[in-house]
């Protein structure tokens, strides 16, 4: 065994050996995979390794698709079987709500060049006689739905990463992973110990107590799952072709063709967990004892939708353990807080992401940053706020809801509340409805009394609509207060302070104090990373405003630019919090609160100042992410509670009030600001998204600068538009795709919904640079249907920025 490696990979399982394969395929063979047992032990073996290509989220969808084009071209490199079957699958809509999922995904498959197309009932009683199709109102077809063995899958991974030099273990342990000074590993095993640049954490069941050997706990829990299998039937085996499979996702069971019987599977309300505490070292290729009366349920629709099942036998039951991350999403991408320690763990549709899954595994950990924004699976959308009761009660509601569409906006209650700041009780008496961001509660918008205080969830406009409309309103002709706390802060201090920040940020940092400046962070590729607000506190002191869900992925990158001497940046997210009093009457309402002078020549824009806001000491920011004239206040957490009850008071007179987070994102619409993980993404250039006056090259090195400069002197592929949507029951929420009226994809919204003070429905969008012309028509693909767009020359509000400098 080798005793030096530039990656050691630890778990056998179809994602560990497709890491393996893809970094050997891009240019590192000396790696090693290091499996306890034998390969395919865990979860692969036992999977129903069904593959599809759609997902909800754009960028998971190119992942699984990659995936899905992969196997055979790996049958045809390695020789090795993978057992590929694509008979297509059938996406069945059973309530409107579905209807609009499938008819948008429709929408974006014609977008990214996809076959996913609508099919009359008719054509799907001939692809699959056997099921009756009542009460289905619309179905979908996947031309490459299908799946494969999981075990050939393995072996041809397996095989290709041997081809290209890479070695792999088996029964050999991992049983310590030590970090040097240098930032390398030591990875011991009972057969000796490999020194390597990097640790990936592919261990599948036993992630968590991989993790553990590195200090890491990772918020994962496994859950039991059954499917079964029938014997041959007679219907199946009459014919000469394969049976596409039945995504009946309103039926909560999936169903596809096993030799001539059916597969039939079903995530069960009635939930099982399994090995809490850890996952038993000796378990390898064992099952659990059949239960089916759990998936009873689910199995009487199957039937009702096949009934031929009703009168086949079952030929075996697989009651195997998966293991789930709180949102069914990966645990993906480097720990911040270690060097070289990458995860890729609590992967559930494992063979449809594999391939995707190593291919950006090996690109993060070669090139520096993946091609595609993965946030969605990063791990760093999770901080260790994410506890062992949270992870268990948001692993429930995901095992038990599998199948449960994921509305624009949804909220879900598991595992709430977690982490609740002082003014909490007070919002929760206002009506407030909460949402989670990195684990807090924040007040999305307010019902007016706790009673009111719930919500309702679809495509179309919902019963929030209104009341968020009336608070948007309010601001512009008032005031509101927008609770801030959700912002993430950072206070850099030290004699090297401003040094630090240049060589971090790509813009110039503020030289007088009390001056603030916007300043992107720039990605390995040249993209937008992050976006901040900086403040100049003092000589050697500054405030950064920035993303709060994203404060551990940012870590990354500040960590990445080595400290001057006496010189540190430290989160001080919980320590404050802040409230941004914003609209035409701010300055009257915050003027009977202190005796700062407020007016434009004494406190203008992006300036900030130490004022007392009823006798409470804050930092006011001259900014507002409403676009309107307004105040940033972050004060200490202790004070939020009495600066929220004063800021109340003072604003009832002027018709002002609280505002949620929904009222703001519609105003920051409204101006045409973006924001982070919407418009601003590692996938987007400066001159793309709109920041490239804030990108100083000629300023000195910062990070990633050489990179930025490259994609600079490109021409832009994409531009980032204003678009009016003629909608009325509906508003784009982000993702849908956009056509020119011929039908010509060109682009998709980054964020979209409802003006409500220039009344109009609205979306940001990237569109291709030849098209981003003002005037020029689209059609956006709102509820997946075409609703006509007008490129708009400059946002709908106030675009010279009057009122915002007032």
């Amino acid at each position: 065994m080798k005793t030096h490696a530039q990656a050691v990979v630890i778990g056998g399982g179809v994602v560990g050996c497709s890491i393996l394969y893809h970094l050997a395929k891009l240019g590192w063979q000396d790696v090693v995979l290091l499996e306890r047992d034998e390969l395919t032990s865990g979860s692969t073996w036992h999977a129903a390794a069904n593959i599809h290509g759609l997902h909800d989220n754009t960028n998971i969808s190119r992942m699984q698709f990659y995936t899905m084009h992969l196997y055979k071209a790996l049958e045809a490199e390695t020789g090795q079987g993978c057992g590929v079957f694509q008979p297509g699958s059938l996406y069945l809509a059973q309530t409107e709500a579905r209807e609009h999922q499938l008819r948008l995904q429709e929408a974006k498959a014609r977008l990214y060049g996809i076959d996913f197309h609508e099919v009359t009932r008719a054509e799907a009683e001939r692809l699959h006689p056997l099921v009756d199709f009542d009460g289905v109102r619309c179905i979908m077809f996947e031309p490459e739905g299908g799946n494969v063995d999981p075990s050939g899958v393995t072996a041809a991974y397996a095989a290709g990463a041997r081809a290209r030099g890479a070695e792999i273990h088996r029964f050999t342990p991992v049983t310590a992973t030590e970090q040097q000074p240098d930032g390398s590993w030591i990875v011991r095993t009972p057969r000796g110990d490999i020194h390597t640049g990097w640790v990936v954490n592919a261990a599948g069941l036993w992630a968590r107590e991989v993790a553990a050997l590195a200090g890491i706990t990772l918020p994962l829990v496994p859950t039991e799952h059954q499917y079964f299998v029938t014997e041959t039937m007679a219907e199946i085996a009459a014919l000469d072709r394969r049976l596409p499979s039945v995504a009946d996702r309103d039926g909560e069971y999936y169903l596809r063709q096993e030799g001539n019987g059916l597969l039939v599977g079903a995530y069960e309300r009635d939930m099982r967990f399994w090995a809490e505490d850890g996952t038993p070292q000796g378990f390898g290729h064992e099952l659990f004892p059949d239960d089916l009366d759990r998936i009873e349920e689910n199995m009487m629709r199957a039937i009702d939708r096949v009934p031929a099942v009703a009168a086949a036998g079952i030929k075996r039951v697989i009651n195997g353990p998966m293991i789930w991350s709180p949102d069914s999403a990966a645990l993906f991408g480097p720990v911040p807080e270690l060097s070289n320690y990458f995860c890729c763990t609590g992967i559930i549709p494992g063979f449809s992401q594999s391939g995707g899954l190593g291919l950006m595994s090996a690109q993060w950990m070669i090139e520096g940053e993946p091609e595609r924004d993965l946030f969605a699976w990063d791990l760093a959308r999770f901080g260790d706020w994410a506890d062992r009761s949270f992870t268990r009660a948001r692993v429930a509601d995901q095992y038990a809801h599998r199948f449960k569409i994921h509305f624009p906006n949804e909220e879900r209650d598991a595992g709430r509340p977690l982490r609740t700041r002082p003014v909490y009780e007070t919002q929760k008496a206002m009506g407030a409805v909460f949402g989670l961001n990195y684990g807090w509660e924040h007040p999305q918008w307010f019902a007016g009394t706790p009673a009111a205080a719930r919500e309702s969830y679809g495509f179309t406009r919902q019963d929030w609509w209104a009341p968020v409309g009336r608070e948007a309103r309010m601001l512009r002709d008032a005031a509101g207060i927008i609770d801030i706390s959700n912002f993430a802060r950072y206070r850099v201090a030290g004699p090297g302070a401003e040094a630090w920040l240049n060589a971090l940020l790509a813009n110039r940092m503020p030289r007088e104090t009390g001056r603030s400046c916007l300043a992107p962070l720039i990605g390995k590729r040249g993209g937008i990373a992050g976006d901040f607000t900086v403040t100049r506190l003092g000589d050697a002191e500054f405030m950064m405003v920035g993303s709060g869900m994203a404060e551990r992925f940012h870590r990354r990158f500040f960590d990445a630019v080595p400290l001057p001497a006496d010189t540190r940046w430290e989160s001080r997210t919980g320590a404050l919090c802040g409230f941004n009093v914003a609209g035409p009457r701010a300055r009257e309402i915050l003027a009977g609160l202190t005796d700062a002078d407020l007016s434009t020549a004494a406190f203008p824009f992006m300036r900030s100042r130490r004022i007392a806001v009823a006798g409470i000491d804050c930092l006011a920011l001259r900014v507002s992410f409403t676009g309107d004239l307004g105040w940033e206040l972050h004060c200490a957490t202790a004070d939020q509670a009495a600066l929220y009850a004063a800021l109340l008071e003072a604003a009832a007179p002027f018709g002002a009030g609280p505002v949620g987070a929904r009222a703001l994102m519609s105003l920051r619409l409204e101006k045409g600001y973006g924001s982070w993980g919407r418009e601003y993404s590692p996938e987007y250039w400066p001159q793309e998204s709109g920041l490239e006056r804030l990108v100083k090259l000629d300023k000195g090195d910062f990070l990633n600068r050489a990179a930025v400069a490259e994609t600079l002197a490109r021409p832009a592929r994409e531009r980032l538009v204003m678009l009016e949507i003629d909608a009325d029951e509906a508003d784009a929420t982000g993702a849908e795709p956009v056509f020119l009226p011929d039908g010509t994809p060109v682009g998709h919204v980054s964020s979209g919904g409802y003006g409500y003070h220039v009344e109009k429905s609205l979306a940001l969008a990237y569109v291709a640079a030849a098209h981003a012309a003002a005037g020029t028509e689209f059609d956006v693909a709102v509820l997946g249907r075409p609703h006509r767009a007008r490129l708009l020359e400059a946002a709908p509000f106030d675009p010279a920025g009057a009122r915002l400098r007032a």
